[in-house]
């Protein structure tokens, strides 16, 4: 669930380590469902081989999310109107470069970063309570402990199939009115896989998602 009055989630990925997709995913939804703006952040473009990370992206280009390319070690700018009259909270797993987004912009705090665990591919974990920094007047900056999992055990069921923006114009044309989405006969939102109108990997973790929430 996400802080009151938060009006932004900026979910701060990178090229390198590898970054879950499930986790992203849990962002999204719940931006959607607070009906709040979502901003998704691929951080260390200057780092080589991050042709995969932008490859998994494509699709949540597709589906109409912004998608901003980042060096946070050399240049925040870009970043820097997205920040303007927002409260935005950033998410994401350790060792995306958070701490460095917000060194950046705001050096005087020096946060405390770490180098990358290349053993376990993923960050040690350096933020361990959330954090609100006042960027100026009107902007909010909050930083959220890094996260492997992000519940949304909030949610109803209908909550999250309609924070699937691709869903939208199938919900309610399934044979049953309360189908699941999931194995039922006639399933509009199967059909629309079927076609290439959403992703087999996004109706995968929505099936994940909705048999969690369900439990």
């Amino acid at each position: 669930m996400l802080a009151a009055n938060v009006t932004q989630i900026i979910i701060v990925l990178a090229t390198q380590p590898s970054f879950y997709e499930a986790l992203l995913n849990r962002c999204l939804i719940a931006a959607e469902a607070a009906n709040i703006k979502a901003l998704i952040v691929l951080n260390k473009c200057d780092l080589a081989d991050n042709d995969d990370a932008k490859k998994k992206l494509e699709l949540y280009t597709t589906l109409g999310y912004q998608v901003l390319p980042l060096s946070a070690k050399e240049n925040i700018s870009t970043l820097r109107p997205y920040l303007q009259g927002e409260a935005s909270i950033l998410v994401g797993q350790s060792g995306m470069g958070k701490s460095t987004i917000i060194n950046s912009l705001l050096p005087d705090e020096l946060v405390r970063t770490q180098e990358v665990s290349h053993v376990l591919d993923s960050g040690k974990h350096t933020t361990t309570a959330a954090h609100l920094y006042h960027l100026d007047e009107h902007s909010q900056l909050i930083d959220s402990p890094g996260l492997q999992e992000f519940g949304l055990h909030h949610l109803s069921t209908n909550e999250l199939e309609h924070a699937y923006i691709e869903f939208r114009p199938f919900l309610g044309k399934c044979r049953f009115n309360n189908c699941k989405h999931l194995q039922e006969p006639d399933c509009a939102i199967t059909a629309a896989m079927a076609t290439n109108k959403i992703a087999p990997e996004r109706l995968a973790i929505y099936k994940m998602l909705r048999t969690e929430i369900s439990r």
